[in-house]
């Protein structure tokens, strides 16, 4: 399949371009640039660095893709991005490479919608199906799960881990690590119970989410530790695969703080 390159378009030297690969006006590929197939730069895009980006991805006018990390730390070393296939970048997002620090690489799964404005840090971990909405910010070394929703102006700090099928609300300032299913709004974040929403949109039976609803109730009650109310939710529902997913993250997170609900539990 022919690539369709407009004149005013520069592809460095050294640029990897796949089939039916179409680049627009004022747009630059840079030398260590992959674009996969049937990839698509609008126009005035700069896609750079050691990038690799997967196929039928489309990006959008004055979006920066791949140039060097916005840390003091960074020395010049070859780190990485990676993104997926069909994913869409709209206009002046950023995304960067990642740092010797953080793993040497960013990485971003198929099918996530980056709305405008967008900033995704160095050594940030996206999963699939993400929506990101306008000026959505995510710090460096971020991780966020498969089917995370992120509404406009919300964004983390440095090492937030956001579970998969979570909704973080528009203004929202995450500080610490939100639970798979759960929702999160305020600044700083507050847990405002389960995104039963989304849980609904993607088919979750009701069972399994009626499961989930009475697993949360009980983990952010107020009696007992944490720790013994995550062990009793885990040994009621042990074959309950969503209320597993959040145990199972609880667990992991170990020290790391957690975005909890106001008072220290919900009702929800």
């Amino acid at each position: 399949m022919t690539n369709l390159i407009h004149p005013s378009a520069i592809i460095e030297d050294g640029a990897n371009l796949g089939d039916g690969v179409k680049v627009g006006p004022f747009c630059i590929v840079g030398a260590n640039t992959t674009l996969g197939d049937g990839c698509e730069l609008i126009s005035h895009a700069v896609v750079t660095g050691h990038t690799t980006i997967g196929e039928r991805v489309q990006i959008f006018p004055f979006a920066s893709i791949g140039h060097r990390p916005q840390d003091l730390k960074y020395k010049g070393e070859a780190s990485t991005l990676d993104i997926g296939s069909d994913v869409v970048i709209r206009e002046h997002v950023t995304i960067n490479p990642g740092t010797a620090g953080g793993g040497m690489i960013t990485k971003i799964g198929d099918h996530c919608l980056i709305m405008i404005g967008a900033h995704i840090g160095h050594d940030c971990i996206i999963g699939k199906h993400c929506v990101f909405s306008n000026n959505v910010t995510f710090a460096g070394h971020t991780r966020v799960d498969d089917y995370v929703v992120m509404s406009g102006y919300s964004g983390t700090t440095q090492f937030v881990h956001i579970g998969a099928h979570a909704f973080v609300g528009g203004l929202t300032k995450l500080e610490r690590d939100l639970i798979p299913y759960g929702t999160a709004v305020g600044n700083p974040a507050e847990l405002s119970g389960l995104n039963l929403v989304g849980l609904k949109r993607r088919g979750f039976d009701r069972e399994a989410i009626h499961n989930l609803r009475t697993a949360y109730r009980m983990i952010f009650a107020i009696e007992g530790t944490l720790r013994e109310r995550v062990d009793d939710a885990a040994a009621i529902f042990p074959n309950d695969q969503l209320v597993q997913d959040v145990v199972r993250f609880i667990i992991e997170a170990k020290d790391h703080p957690l975005t909890l609900p106001r008072n220290g539990h919900s009702v929800d």
